[in-house]
C-alpha cells in the first residue's frame, strides 16, 4: 500500500510517501510562503523524484487539525480533492494525536498545540508499549488551567510534554512537575502516516476528514460580536 501523507496544520508544511510503514520521501518546508503556494510543488518534486503519479497512491492520511485554520483548510482541500476524482481512500488524523508519535518511551503525553493568548489545544495520551491511548478528550484551554487539571489528577509516571505550546509556557510547566520531559518536534508527516496506519488497522470510526478546529475562527468571532452589538 503506498500512502501520501500531508501535514498543512501548522508553521510545517510537509508531505510523506510510504510503502506501507517504509518512507519513501518526505519533505518538509518552512520557508515563509502560504501553504497553497508550496503543497503542490512539493507534492510533485517528491512524485517527480520517484516517477510515480497520484494514481499510484491507495491512502491519503491528513492532518484535521486542531491548528492553523487556513492551513488545515489548504491540506483537506488537496486531499479531497485527489480523493474525489481519483477514488482515494483518506483518512484525517487530529494534529494532537499525531504529535504524540514523537514520543517512543512508554508514560504519559500532554500534547498542547499554541492557539496564542495563553490558551493551548491539547489532550492527554498514554504510550503503553508502543499503542498511544486516549486519557483525556481534545479541548481548548487557558494554561493555567490546563496545568491545575493534571495537578489533580495524581498521575503515577512523570509527564512528557509535546509540541509547540510546550515553549512559551516551559519554566511554569517546571515549576510544577519538575520532572517532566520536553519534546518540542514539529508533527512530522511521517509519523502522522503511521498513526493513520493505526487508524486503518483498528477501523475506526474517527477516520472522517472534516476539519477539527475545536474553537471559532476570528472571523466568526467578529461576525458575532457586530451582530450582538446590532441587537443591543
Amino acid at each position: 500500500m503506498k500512502i501520501l501523507s500531508i501535514e498543512t496544520s501548522g508553521k510545517i508544511c510537509g508531505i510523506s510517501i510510504l510503502e506501507d510503514k517504509n518512507v519513501i520521501k518526505e519533505i518538509t518546508l518552512n520557508s515563509g510562503l502560504t501553504h497553497s503556494e508550496t503543497l503542490m510543488p512539493i507534492i510533485k518534486q517528491a512524485f517527480d523524484e520517484f516517477d510515480m503519479k497520484i494514481n499510484d497512491i491507495d491512502l491519503i492520511v491528513c492532518d484535521k487539525g486542531p491548528g492553523s485554520f487556513t492551513g488545515i483548510r489548504i491540506g483537506i482541500a488537496t486531499a479531497k480533492a485527489f480523493s474525489d476524482s481519483l477514488d482515494i481512500r483518506t483518512i484525517g488524523v487530529s494534529s494532537l494525536e499525531a504529535i504524540c508519535y514523537n514520543v517512543n518511551e512508554t508514560g504519559v503525553i500532554c500534547s498542547l498545540i499554541d492557539a496564542r493568548n495563553n490558551n493551548c489545544y491539547w489532550c492527554i495520551y498514554e504510550n503503553v508499549n508502543g499503542k498511544y491511548l486516549l486519557r483525556r478528550n481534545f479541548d481548548i484551554n487557558n494554561i493555567d488551567d490546563i496545568l491545575n487539571e493534571l495537578k489533580n489528577l495524581n498521575l503515577e509516571y512523570n509527564l512528557i510534554f509535546t509540541s509547540d505550546g510546550t515553549i512559551p509556557h516551559k519554566e511554569k510547566i517546571i515549576k510544577i512537575f519538575p520532572k517532566s520531559k520536553f519534546y518540542e518536534e514539529d508533527i512530522s508527516p511521517t509519523k502522522l502516516a503511521l498513526c493513520g496506519l493505526v487508524h486503518l488497522d483498528c477501523d475506526k470510526t474517527n477516520q472522517d476528514l472534516s476539519p477539527m478546529y475545536l474553537r471559532k475562527s476570528q472571523a466568526e468571532i467578529v461576525l458575532e460580536e457586530k451582530q450582538n452589538a446590532k441587537k443591543d
